[in-house]
């Protein structure tokens, strides 16, 4: 078994590839998995990043190979992610244009049932500066689940009733919650450590987390990134597994995490008389 680049309580990490790692996982593991792949994007272009024009060339994990290559890639991880992933458990899947497509396609190919597709409004995205498209303001999020005779989880009254029209502008108190979420990118703070350049917003993964997990769930990334998936999973009471393939981004997600369990022991510390 691969040793963990990191190990605590509830959160692990794993450096490699994650169709390598996931190999040594047994079948029907774990209870949810939040998945954002590459979106093979590096390839000479630009983009906007506050208010200046900035290279999207982000590294070789991001390169295309091309059309089918890419897609073949998507089949590969996903076909693993089914085979890991418990039968009433569920895959969220977050892309652009560029990879949600073929990430939609390669779902329904190896079997999995899809539940929704989600729309992120990013009401703080960054303009086009080329001026000759729409400017992109939003991500797609596919939901689906392993095994379509299963019954997954779906906290409808937490989803319904909780607090998020106060983050979210879209989000009507007291209404079913529904597939358009106005959620900003991330926050400053969550970027004091450095940034991946793909990173979502812990707001975005807690109402993603709540919505489909329970207490004690064991949670999946294998693209982890800076890990707020796990950030949140751990916040939440759920036990976290990323694997990601640039230690880079693993480090910045162990800082991420130590300060997190820093800040739940001071608070902890305030509330003991």
């Amino acid at each position: 078994m691969t040793k963990p680049y990191y190990r605590k309580e509830r959160f692990t990490l794993y450096l490699g590839d994650c169709l390598e790692v996931l190999k040594e996982f047994p079948e029907n593991h774990f209870d949810m998995i939040f998945a954002d792949p590459p979106y093979h994007l590096s390839n000479g272009g630009f983009t906007c990043h506050a208010g200046r024009r900035v290279s999207v060339n982000k590294g070789r994990w991001d390169e295309s190979r091309g059309v089918e290559e890419d897609f073949n890639f998507h089949m590969q991880w996903l076909k693993e992610c089914r085979r890991v992933l418990k039968p009433e458990g569920t895959i969220w899947i977050s892309g652009t244009y560029h990879s949600i497509y073929a990430c939609g396609f390669a779902l329904q190919l190896t079997g999995y049932k899809i539940l929704n597709d989600v729309v992120w409004y990013k009401p703080n995205a960054s303009p086009n500066l080329s001026c000759r498209y729409f400017t992109a303001s939003h991500e797609t999020l596919i939901w689906a689940r392993k095994d379509s005779r299963a019954k997954h989880t779906f906290n409808y009254k937490i989803m319904k009733n909780g607090t998020w029209h106060l983050e979210d502008m879209l989000k009507k108190p007291g209404k079913q919650m529904r597939s358009v979420w106005a959620i900003d990118t991330p926050k400053t703070e969550e970027k004091r450590f450095g940034k991946h350049p793909t990173q979502k917003p812990i707001s975005l993964l807690k109402r993603i987390i709540l919505a489909s997990t329970n207490e004690e769930d064991l949670i999946l990334d294998p693209f982890t990134g800076s890990s707020t998936t796990g950030l949140v999973a751990y916040m939440y009471g759920r036990t976290f597994v990323g694997i990601d393939t640039e230690k880079e981004y693993l480090e910045l997600s162990i800082k991420r995490f130590e300060d997190l369990k820093r800040s739940l022991k001071q608070k902890l510390k305030l509330f003991v008389p």
